[in-house]
């Protein structure tokens, strides 16, 4: 970017903002959920979820460079409700939830910066889209095997180390 701004087209700055708001509530979520899994010794949802941490917390840092590009404010200053569970399987629930309604908000900032034409922006929601289905694809996996093996089975597989 490289300290070339423009001035963000009506409205593109609040989803912006928006979407930041979730990835800042999701990089503390999982990353509470994370340590919460390895105090339980399931090793490779430890991984699983502090490695969403992560990848949320690179979408926080892109969606705050692109406001800044288009001479906005990011606001960091406010963060949605942190859900954390009592169990794994209500964790990838509540997680299941949060991405849903993550896509739905990125859904509505697409077709808004298609209408403002702002087809920069719209690109690059766009390929946010793509992971966000991946997490939620990941996250219905989980949900389903937990219904066709039990909970104890999907556990126990949660506690071997990454090969």
């Amino acid at each position: 970017i490289g300290g070339n701004t423009v001035k963000a087209k009506a409205g593109v700055v609040d989803h912006l903002n928006n979407l930041l708001t979730i990835e800042l509530t999701a990089i503390n979520q999982y990353f509470v959920q994370a340590e919460m899994c390895k105090n339980w010794g399931f090793n490779r949802l430890y991984k699983r979820f502090r490695d969403v941490s992560l990848e949320e917390m690179e979408d926080a840092q892109h969606l705050i460079q692109h406001i800044l590009y288009l001479e906005g404010l990011p606001n960091v200053q406010r963060l949605g409700r942190v859900e954390v569970g009592e169990s794994v399987e209500e964790d990838l629930r509540l997680n299941l939830q949060q991405e849903v309604a993550s896509a739905e908000t990125l859904e509505a900032a697409v077709a808004h910066c298609g209408q403002a034409q702002d087809f920069a922006t719209r690109g690059i929601l766009e390929q946010m889209m793509i992971h966000q289905a991946g997490d939620i694809d990941w996250l219905e996996t989980q949900l389903e095997t937990i219904g066709q093996i039990g909970i104890e089975e999907y556990l126990g597989h949660q506690i071997k180390k990454e090969e």
